[in-house]
């Protein structure tokens, strides 16, 4: 008891959407340092944790449609649409529209410089 006075626990899932955008069966699995700022969430969505789903410099952030899964650490933002039945796989970054039925995956990782 005296710990959670000394180092009190500190909100790590921010959802931003209002209730009635967002449908029914969404599933946030580990909640941790995820933020979810969507125009809308389709039904029976899966996220993961470390997931930003929010804004670039325009005002509108992403629509999420149904049965969306976005993995870990990915982010999604701007003003587009996540299609149905797509995945969003760990780590991508998807700043453009993603036709339904889709995998969206980063970019295989490059050596940039050698020491």
């Amino acid at each position: 008891m005296i710990h959670r006075l000394l180092a009190p626990t500190l909100p790590s899932l921010y959802i931003t959407t209002s209730r009635d955008k967002i449908g029914k069966g969404l599933f946030i699995q580990h909640g941790f340092a995820t933020i979810i700022s969507a125009e809308s969430i389709g039904n029976y969505c899966w996220i993961n944790q470390q997931v930003t789903i929010g804004y670039t410099a325009n005002p509108i952030p992403p629509t999420i449609g149904n049965n969306v899964r976005i993995h870990a650490g990915a982010l999604v933002l701007g003003p587009i649409l996540v299609g149905d039945n797509s995945i969003i796989a760990a780590g991508a970054t998807v700043v453009d529209d993603v036709p339904c039925n889709s995998l969206v995956c980063s970019p295989k990782a490059r050596i940039v410089k050698t020491l």
